[in-house]
């Protein structure tokens, strides 16, 4: 049998739990619709899922079309749950990206589009709701080929939209307009189809449906589904489109062991579960499986997704998705057995707010932190922070709704009662000049054996930071060049003003050391000789030298809003957007509704948010996504440090070890 592991993606409230709920019931799967509302859907687990009627973990589930197994995985539409995205899209062979026919094409939806379009991941669209009122059809249509991609073919038709027997005809062979618009479609990617359409000829039905699923499969097209969850109705022609369209695969079972793990959960005991999806081979129970940089350990259990939840397995085999129990020390984003996909990179922009989180009650720093630590291995985007020397713990998070859900899984989960302090923007430094410093060995101030030159120059925007060699790989032993690598990319995580350092490029200009030595019919002296040590000492001192002289900007975190009000009040909203310092770039009047769009300060979105629902009467609909970052307005911001301050030279050195 085929497989296809199919992702569910959605701006929230869009529908996707209820679509992955409809799917289940219409494969088969299981017996009953669950309801979002009442808190009993088959992917929403959580009691805190439950409570809000929103996604917050990704889910994973089965069923059967045809010949094709689905493994689908249902994702969170909240933004503020997007790293539950971000890890699930390395293991997808397709995607139902759901739109809203009523609320139409918003933030998320665009920002899941592009990324989706930008790894070539084979996408269907199924615009939800048409049952409700307000629901467009070709309105929706000229939005989807204006805001998400132009390559779209709109696959039937919809009667009594906004009704609620509302219900989608799929387009077939007779209809003369759709074989012409389809034609037309497929003629820019495909040669014999121009070839045909050049000369006026309209290929055979069967011939575009192929090329249609060809393009498809491409990432090149993307059909359009209209229906509706709740009532079912189109949902009949999506399964059909997710068989005929989206590429299912064979599992090579007889290759070596391949796959991959997006998800890291913890049972009931406390143990690691990893979420497995399997490329290629065979991983079985009580075999001792080789993952990540090198680590091991022995599978001690397997549960493999079919037809609904995992059941236990004595193996799981290419194409599956499987929960495997006995890898204590497995992350996120680790290959299983033998790598076939690159290390997992950000394809979402990673948080930009950051709070003081403080225990509820003396004494529970340790069991907090712990807490923290368990629920940040589960989630690679969101960065625990801890400062030593006050005591604190910080975390870093997209935004209110994710605290809350933090707040309270504490509380639930791990009994602990926990309180933030304000949120702020997590800002980064920008090099605004060329700085350089060297330290000479056994040159005071130089208290280490080592030589360490280094130069700071500004990259390009979203270069990242990249280290350069200018002397001679053979001038130290190439552990000590990689104590000093290491140790800039520590260092730059906190610059002149605590901020991440990015977009720069560090070159070592200077290098030197004591080779291995000893007295005179002694053993090895190590105050004669240079370590690794020693460079991973001295770098911080003369790196941050050389940022000094180069001088850093800070820039703050901006995000892009669509703000949706009624006309009659954005008079009222006006004037606070101009306080927040949001700036409108373009605005349109649909009906009786005004649509701003333009950038705001991250940290301006909060209060924005919590104005708005008094200035339009409950009405107003703010959606904010990470834009870029731009300088700080007036004095830079800073935030305390939590390393040993290589800035204040005194201080550091009596950081150390008492040999300084």
């Amino acid at each position: 049998m085929r497989t296809l592991n199919l992702g569910i993606l959605a701006h929230v409230d869009a529908g996707n739990t209820s679509l992955t709920e409809r799917l289940l019931y219409e494969a088969g799967a299981i017996d009953a619709i669950g309801s979002v509302d009442d808190g009993s859907t088959q992917t929403d687990t959580l009691a805190l899922e439950r409570q809000r009627g929103i996604t917050i973990k990704s889910a994973v589930a089965s069923f059967v079309i045809d010949d094709i197994a689905v493994n689908l995985i249902d994702t969170p539409g909240h933004p503020d749950f997007i790293a539950e995205v971000e890890r699930v899209l390395n293991v997808l062979d397709g995607a139902v990206l759901v739109v809203s026919a009523v609320e139409g094409v918003q933030a998320q939806t665009r920002i899941l589009m592009r990324t989706l379009m930008r790894l070539k991941i084979p996408t269907l669209i199924f615009a939800n709701k048409i049952d409700r009122r307000g629901a467009q059809y070709e309105g929706l249509l000229a939005a989807i080929g204006e805001r998400l991609t132009p390559a779209i073919v709109a696959m039937g038709s919809v009667r009594d939209l906004g009704a609620r027997d509302a219900d989608f005809t799929p387009f077939g062979a007779g209809d003369a307009a759709f074989r012409t618009a389809l034609t037309e479609r497929l003629a820019d990617r495909d040669e014999a189809i121009l070839a045909a359409y050049v000369e006026g000829e309209t290929p055979p039905y069967r011939s575009l449906r192929k090329a249609l699923a060809a393009q498809t499969g491409r990432a090149l097209a993307h059909p359009v589904i209209f229906g509706s969850a709740i009532t079912s109705a189109g949902v009949e022609s999506l399964m059909a489109g997710i068989a005929e369209f989206l590429p299912a695969t064979e599992g090579r079972i007889d290759e070596p062991a391949s796959g991959a793990v997006f998800k890291v959960e913890r049972g009931a005991a406390g143990e690691k579960i990893a979420y497995v999806r399997m490329f290629q081979g065979v991983v079985r129970v009580r075999e001792r499986l080789s993952f990540g940089d090198g680590r091991q350990a022995k599978v001690t259990a397997i549960s493999v997704f079919d037809r609904g939840p995992a059941t236990p397995r004595a193996a799981v085999v290419a194409g599956e998705i499987g929960k495997l129990w006995g890898l204590s020390e497995v992350q996120v984003g680790d290959a299983i057995g033998l790598p076939r996909i690159p290390a997992a990179q950000w394809h979402f922009a990673p948080p930009t707010l950051e709070t003081l989180v403080v225990p509820g009650r003396a004494g529970e720093r340790g069991a907090l932190l712990a807490a923290l630590s368990q629920l940040a291995e589960q989630d690679p985007l969101i960065d625990l922070r801890q400062d030593d020397i006050r005591q604190e713990i910080y975390l870093s998070l997209y935004g209110e709704v994710q605290k809350e859900v933090i707040q309270e899984t504490l509380a639930g989960e791990f009994g602990l009662e926990v309180a933030f302090r304000e949120t702020t923007p997590i800002c980064i430094e920008r090099p605004i000049g060329t700085g350089a410093a060297f330290e000479i060995i056994n040159k005071p101030p130089n208290p280490f054996l080592a030589t360490v030159g280094l130069r700071v120059d500004p990259a390009p925007i979203d270069a990242g930071v990249t280290f350069r060699l200018e002397v001679e790989l053979g001038s130290i032993p190439l552990s000590f060049h990689k104590a000093v690598e290491e140790t800039v990319t520590e260092t730059l995580r906190q610059g002149l003003h605590g901020w991440r350092v990015t977009d720069c490029i560090v070159s070592m200009t200077h290098s030197g050391y004591w080779p291995r030595q000893s007295h005179s019919h002694a053993v090895f002296d190590k105050s004669m000789s240079s370590t690794a040590g020693d460079f991973r000492n001295l770098t911080p001192l003369v790196l941050m030298d050389a940022l000094k002289a180069a001088g850093t900007r800070v820039c703050e975190p901006i995000l892009r809003f669509n703000l949706e009000l009624p006309a009659d009040a954005l008079g009222a909203v006006s004037p606070l957007l101009s306080r927040l310092q949001a700036v409108a770039q373009s605005s349109a009047i649909r009906r009786a509704t005004s649509v701003l769009e333009g950038e705001i300060p991250a940290a301006r979105v909060h209060e924005l948010r919590q104005r708005l629902p008094g200035l339009t009467r409950g009405e107003g609909v703010l959606d904010a996504v990470f834009g870029h970052y731009q300088p700080a307005r007036g004095a830079p911001p800073s935030r305390p440090r939590t390393d040993r301050n290589p800035l204040d030279r005194k201080t550091y050195l009596l950081s150390l070890t008492p040999r300084v």
